[in-house]
């Protein structure tokens, strides 16, 4: 006993131990279900034959007792009103009447089990045979004519005696049938007593199978993953030195290496976020100091002197008014990300201020939508695809041109904010190349820096899915648009308000 213990015991952690989750459980049912597919099979096939032969039987009765009922009556009484003259011999059935008893003799015939039933109905085909004998004679003599009493000793001693005989061996057939079905009766009793006795040592096996399966199997999925969960509790208490070790099952051996990979990736990415956070301060940094640019500072202030000696006081406050808001807007208390409407008011000062130098070759305007006024995007964003507007566009362009700035709701639900130019745009060939600086860092031109700069600060703050995009046409203009989420709160409204539409 302790012998077939160990067997069965080996037998099985051969089986289960280092199988995938999935397979073990697997293996669990197919071993739980095995039992009872076999004794479904058995008892399905032994009720599908038991029914197969108990329906030919009964049909077979059913069939030779309406044969037997009225086919001696019908036949000797069509015979004799055949012989007494009362129908003509053209409209006589007799002839149909051992056409259809023929083939009913086929049908039972072939649907009859028993050696001896069957010969009995070889019997009743001979008799039907002569009884076609016997009235061809009766016809034949009643179209000689003059003949009546040899019709009638045939009907007497041959048709109603074979008509007896078919109806006699019929009625055995009928008997020997009933008495197989009784038979059978007692031959189901017993398939049914075996049956049950089956489906007893099944479920006492399948028991057993249970319960052995039962301790073994979430023993060997339990085990690796409670081992496992004490290391993600060390991760989550913040101890990223840990690593799982490697355990019996595919998946636990799965887990614990996709659990050293997050722990070394936390790790990575820790380090990369703090380089992200040192370069985007960097770039904050150099974008100020791109905008405290000394040459604009000093147009600006010689456009101011300009307006004072020309004794145009109210110009002179105004640009002065702009340029203080330019450069507070720009420090702005240290704040890295602001609202739509501060930096649409740092480029409307920024603008205000080229306006008085550029005033013969630069219009703008300002449309930006409500809605979106209260997003917030990083500091110092708009204003340097303005300067790119108006320095690599307009003064470019013969003539002067003006610069649009506009901000809307995509439909997609996100926030854009477009500075459009009708300057000197840009060849195909050029924009490729802005497009591919845009999205790969290194020395950048003066010309693509601040753009890039906004770039990398949007998809730093927001995610890869927003950033910078640019349109242009040679000898027709640029259009750049800035991709900012939008406030959730907006979202909710809109939604609110398409579903009452």
């Amino acid at each position: 006993m302790n012998n077939i213990r160990q067997v069965l015991k080996k037998a099985i952690n051969k089986l289960f131990f280092g199988r995938t989750l999935a397979s073990k459980i697997r293996y669990s049912y197919i071993f739980v279900a095995l039992p009872f597919v076999i004794l479904l099979i058995f008892c399905i096939s032994s009720i599908w034959a038991s029914n197969k032969r108990f329906d030919a039987m009964i049909s077979s009765t059913l069939m030779a007792t309406e044969f037997g009922l009225d086919f001696k009556e019908k036949f000797d009484s069509e015979t004799y009103l055949l012989i007494a003259g009362d129908t003509p011999y053209h409209e006589s059935p007799l002839k149909n009447l051992l056409v259809d008893a023929t083939k009913s003799v086929d049908r039972i015939m072939s649907v009859t089990e028993s050696e001896e039933n069957k010969q009995r109905l070889i019997y009743v085909q001979r008799y039907l045979a002569n009884l076609g004998i016997y009235t061809k004679r009766i016809e034949d003599y009643l179209l000689e004519g003059d003949r009546y009493e040899e019709c009638i000793e045939i009907w007497e001693n041959d048709v109603q005696i074979v008509t007896e005989l078919i109806s006699a061996t019929m009625s055995e057939y009928i008997y020997y049938e009933v008495l197989a079905l009784q038979n059978s009766k007692t031959a189901y009793e017993k398939i049914y007593q075996s049956m049950i006795n089956s489906l007893v040592v099944g479920f006492s096996v399948a028991a057993i199978l249970i319960i052995a399966l039962s301790y073994l199997i979430p023993r060997s999925i339990t085990r690796p993953i409670t081992e496992i969960t004490k290391i993600t509790d060390e991760v989550a208490k913040g101890n990223l030195e840990v690593h799982a070790d490697e355990y019996s099952g595919s998946e636990a051996m799965i887990l614990a290496d996709s659990i050293n990979v997050m722990i070394d990736k936390i790790n990575t990415l820790l380090v990369q976020i703090k380089q992200e956070q040192l370069s985007l301060r960097k770039a904050e940094f150099e974008l100020l100091q791109a905008q405290i640019n000394p040459h604009f500072l000093y147009n600006t202030l010689d456009a101011i002197v300009w307006l004072a000696e020309s004794n145009e006081q109210k110009k002179v406050v105004e640009m002065v008014g702009n340029l203080s808001s330019f450069f507070r807007t720009s420090l702005n208390q240290g704040r890295e990300i602001v609202s739509i409407k501060d930096e649409v008011e740092h480029a409307r000062s920024y603008l205000s201020i080229q306006k008085v130098r550029y005033q013969d070759i630069l219009n703008y305007e300002i449309n930006v939508c409500e809605e979106i006024l209260d997003c917030e995007m990083p500091k110092l964003s708009i204003q340097p695809f303005v300067e790119n507007a108006l320095y690599h566009g307009i003064k470019e362009k013969r003539g002067g041109g003006t610069i649009v700035i506009s901000g809307y709701v995509s439909e997609d639900n996100k926030a854009v904010i477009e500075v459009c130019d009708d300057g000197a745009g840009m060849s195909e060939e050029r924009l490729e190349e802005v497009l591919f600086e845009l999205e790969h860092p290194g020395e950048k031109e003066r010309s693509i820096y601040g753009m890039y700069n906004v770039s990398q600060r949007v998809k730093l703050n927001y995610g890869r899915e927003y950033g910078v995009e640019i349109e242009s046409v040679a000898k027709v203009g640029t259009k750049a648009r800035i991709v900012i989420p939008l406030k959730k709160q907006y979202i909710a409204i809109k939604a609110k308000k398409n579903s009452n539409i």
